[in-house]
């Protein structure tokens, strides 16, 4: 008898690869929270100054941008509290670019695993927003304690800001699954985001405030460059951390109505992101 007239329904269940999620969210939880705890404390293993270091690198990004943008070009636009306006959008900048550009070869660093045991692969780009999250979470500290010695004060607007971080976070995410899908196939993704990330850097009022666009078409092009999600969440983040001096993303744009395109683009990269990590979760260790 060949394999062709064996009835393969009779043979039981075919058997499927891992997929994204798995079906105990305890364990998918307990595994992303344990691979990002173990990136966060890897990262600074063998260093003198520790954490400080995740300090260290948004602080002299800081520090250049600040005296270049204010005393040789002036971007500021006498906007008050610039210095922690420019701080606190390369802060929400870092985070984005961490973990959008670490996710890219997640699944790719974490090959051994992903080939040997059958887990949640969900677990692996999430781990990567986490331990963003973390860093996050320190390089807050200093913008809240720059804010502070410049005269700043506590508001009740700062509770937009877990909201916003949030938001930011399920954007992050759905790139990281995206990204890291598209790279196990196509190797060429990642000298392709790295130019992305760039141009996204100054294609977002960081270093510049929506206040300083002028011209005919300026309210077209503050349109533009807040439909971008990131964008529109560092405008919100300095209305909520520093005051009205800096307005709303939805002031800024010309109404709440608009702040549906950023929105909008959130929701789609996630679950674009999503769909295709599920779909492509059972064959990776195979692609890989």
């Amino acid at each position: 008898m060949s394999v062709s007239d064996v009835d393969i329904t009779a043979l039981g269940r075919p058997i499927s690869g891992p997929t994204a999620t798995g079906d105990d969210p305890r364990r998918f939880w307990t595994l992303t929270r344990t691979l990002a705890m173990t990136d966060f404390k890897l990262k600074f293993f063998g260093s003198a100054l520790g954490y400080l270091w995740q300090l260290m690198r948004p602080l002299l990004l800081f520090g250049v941008l600040y005296f270049v943008f204010t005393q040789v070009v002036n971007l500021s636009g006498k906007a008050p509290y610039f210095g922690i306006a420019l701080l606190l959008g390369i802060v929400l900048y870092g985070f984005f670019s961490e973990t959008t550009g670490g996710g890219v070869r997640c699944l790719m660093d974490r090959e051994n695993l992903v080939r040997k045991i059958d887990f949640p692969r969900l677990a692996v780009p999430t781990a990567v927003v986490l331990t963003g999250l973390m860093n996050l979470g320190l390089n807050l500290i200093a913008v809240f304690v720059f804010l502070m010695i410049s005269g700043g004060h506590v508001s009740w607007t700062w509770l937009e800001l877990p909201l916003l971080i949030a938001a930011l976070m399920v954007e992050c995410l759905g790139f990281a699954m995206l990204l890291s899908v598209s790279f196990v196939k196509y190797r060429d993704v990642a000298p392709i985001w790295d130019v992305v990330l760039q141009a996204l850097f100054y294609a977002t009022p960081i270093f510049y405030t929506v206040q300083t666009i002028s011209g005919p078409h300026a309210q077209a092009i503050v349109r533009l460059l807040l439909s971008n999600p990131l964008a529109a969440i560092i405008q919100q983040a300095r209305h909520a951390l520093i005051g009205p001096s800096y307005p709303t993303a939805a002031a800024a744009m010309g109404g709440t109505i608009w702040l549906l395109i950023p929105a909008g683009v959130t929701v789609i990269v996630f679950v674009w992101g999503f769909l295709v990590f599920r779909r492509a979760a059972p064959r990776v260790a195979e692609l890989l």
